[in-house]
């Protein structure tokens, strides 16, 4: 993020302006920025409970993959959004924010069945994904899912609900694939 910021805006001094300019890219950026530092903070948190995590993990294509987070309960691609003072509501399908539809479920989706058959196909077993969204800093998270296909939580609870969930693999298992994960070779097919 901090290498799209750089590209939109060269010049330091006029890339400090426009961090402060309402509506400009750089400030959705760097707004993107600070929504992603939270999460890994939380994420970090995990570490000594038997938990691994990645941040910014780079594929071939330039896209990258938030945050990964390999521990107990299993492999989560945690996709952080930045929705400051927005009432986000979350429903089994869809995400508004402020009433407008997002296209978050959809991509955290799709980047979970990504990183799932990349992961499997490295570490030579099946390796099942759960997509997160990390809300940062709404106003207002409501979450009216009974059984939701993605977890959407609060940045604040994140590393609380992760670790409370139902062990699924083995330090062992935990292990190899945080091996196979932090390979930089992983991601670049």
């Amino acid at each position: 993020m901090r290498r799209k910021i750089r590209e939109l805006q060269p010049n330091p001094a006029l890339r400090l302006i426009d961090r402060w300019r309402s509506g400009s890219d750089i400030r959705s950026w760097v707004d993107g920025l600070a929504g992603e530092r939270l999460t890994g903070r939380k994420l970090d948190r995990l570490r000594g409970r038997g938990w691994f995590t990645l941040h910014a993990i780079q594929w071939a294509s330039g896209a990258d993959i938030d945050h990964l987070a390999i521990g107990p309960a299993g492999v989560f691609s945690i996709n952080s959004k930045r929705h400051r003072g927005k009432t986000v509501w979350y429903g089994d399908t869809a995400v508004t924010v402020n009433g407008a539809s997002t296209r978050h479920i959809v991509v955290s989706q799709s980047e979970a069945r990504r990183v799932s058959r990349v992961l499997s196909g490295r570490c030579g077993v099946d390796v099942p994904v759960r997509p997160v969204i990390s809300v940062v800093r709404a106003a207002k998270l409501t979450v009216k899912a009974a059984n939701p296909p993605v977890l959407v939580l609060a940045v604040e609870h994140l590393d609380r609900i992760l670790s409370g969930l139902s062990p699924k693999l083995s330090s062992d298992q935990v292990a190899h694939i945080y091996d196979v994960a932090r390979d930089a070779r992983t991601w670049a097919g």
